[in-house]
């Protein structure tokens, strides 16, 4: 994970309502995505998540979206994405999205109960996000075979924690005074 550490250690901190903020490639979409960064981040999610009998990944729009096309490709497992606009299909499953800047609904279509699902995302911070994606799925019925986040910002609340979900990463980094640091090169 040399590229994404490296990449991580030059990325620019901006502060929003308190919040401090970086502004990655993967998180973000600038700057530019370089396929090598894209390619090892692929490998490492292939190489950490349990993929075995997975029927589905599923990620929340928008930055979820490149990472887990890259693995579905990889993979030949489906995709499907957590939109931020409802659609009215049925079984549709409306969440309450809260991260540590923004609050939104989100909608859930094409999961049904039972199946199989990896659920990938680009950043865990506040834990919002994934906290309420994994409740959601919890409710369907649907198996959460396994969560990765491929960057964990560490320091204050972790909602997911504190729900008792247990979400893989591939790097932890925190920021300190408005840079980024390497907290564990491995990840959870």
């Amino acid at each position: 994970m040399e590229q994404l550490k490296q990449s991580l250690l030059d990325a620019p901190i901006i502060e929003k309502d308190g919040y401090h903020y970086f502004v990655h490639p993967i998180s973000d979409g600038l700057p530019k995505l370089d396929p090598g960064l894209l390619r090892e981040i692929v490998i490492g999610i292939i190489r950490k998540a349990e993929l075995e009998d997975v029927d589905r990944i599923v990620t929340p729009a928008a930055m979820g979206i490149h990472i887990s096309t890259a693995v579905s490709l990889m993979t030949d497992i489906p995709l499907t994405v957590i939109r931020k606009r409802e659609y009215g299909l049925e079984h549709e499953v409306a969440i309450s999205q809260k991260t540590g800047y923004s609050e939104n609904e989100m909608y859930i279509n094409d999961v049904r109960e039972g199946e199989r699902v990896l659920v990938l995302d680009d950043v865990l911070s506040t834990g919002g996000t994934l906290a309420s994606v994994l409740d959601a799925l919890d409710e369907i019925g649907a198996e959460v075979v396994d969560t990765v986040a491929v960057i964990k910002k560490e320091g204050g609340e972790n909602k997911v924690d504190d729900a008792g979900y247990d979400v893989k990463t591939l790097i932890n980094v925190d920021v300190v005074d408005g840079e980024v640091v390497i907290v564990d090169e491995t990840g959870d």
